[in-house]
């Protein structure tokens, strides 16, 4: 498979006032516009009351790595990491927009507005084999807390579920380990359907978000 090659350029605005702090160097804002050509806007992952901070951490950087532009968090019965950017490995909360829902309820309405099928880890009799799942159309996966999995309510609530099958003895992946084994499958489908060759998100969204990232 060919590496991946950004085939545009987008030029980015930036405060003057912050230009001290934060240079603006051609090299920073070529690197920043090559990524924000790869980000993936359909392809979205929701972690539901993930306690670990260094769970939290590992997931955004395995966003980050396959091109995921936002990382839902949904926390009903556990409390959030107390800051992301301090556990954030890497810096990677940097570049993941994270929003916060206060109810699994309110979470999957937003992904269905924007289109989104919803498919929650699971093992179950009706869960699907990761291999598979589409994932080259608009998705968002769920992944729930580190003892008891996703809740009975994102179960229910989701479109279906899927699971990564297992030879071993043992029946599941640590939750960062498992969103990595999913989210590498749905780059790979992604890039066999072509979408990191051509941009998946709108020149204004790419200008407003690389103007921001100048300044981070």
């Amino acid at each position: 498979m060919p590496p991946i090659r950004p085939r545009q350029r987008t030029e980015f605005a930036s405060d003057p006032s912050k230009t001290a702090r934060w240079p603006r160097t051609e090299r920073r804002a070529q690197r920043i516009d090559e990524v924000l050509l790869l980000r993936q806007p359909a392809l979205t992952v929701v972690l539901e009351n993930v306690h670990d901070g260094h769970n939290v951490a590992a997931v955004l950087r395995s966003c980050d790595a396959v091109g995921v532009l936002t990382l839902h968090m949904v926390y009903t019965v556990e409390t959030p990491p107390a800051s992301l950017a301090r556990t954030s490995s890497g810096s990677a909360s940097k570049w993941i927009e994270v929003v916060s829902h206060p109810s699994i309820e309110a979470c999957f309405g937003q992904l269905r507005a924007e289109g989104k099928r919803i498919l929650t880890t699971a093992l179950d009799d009706s869960s699907f084999d990761l291999h598979g799942v589409d994932f080259a159309e608009p998705v968002a996966i769920v992944f729930g807390n580190e003892q008891r999995g996703a809740s009975e309510e994102a179960v229910e609530r989701a479109d279906g579920t899927i699971f990564i099958p297992m030879m071993g003895m043992v029946e599941s992946l640590n939750i960062s380990v498992a969103c990595a084994v999913t989210l590498y499958e749905a780059m790979r489908q992604r890039r066999v359907a072509g979408f990191y060759d051509e941009p998946q998100l709108e020149e204004a969204d790419r200008r407003r978000l690389g103007s921001e990232w100048l300044e981070r």
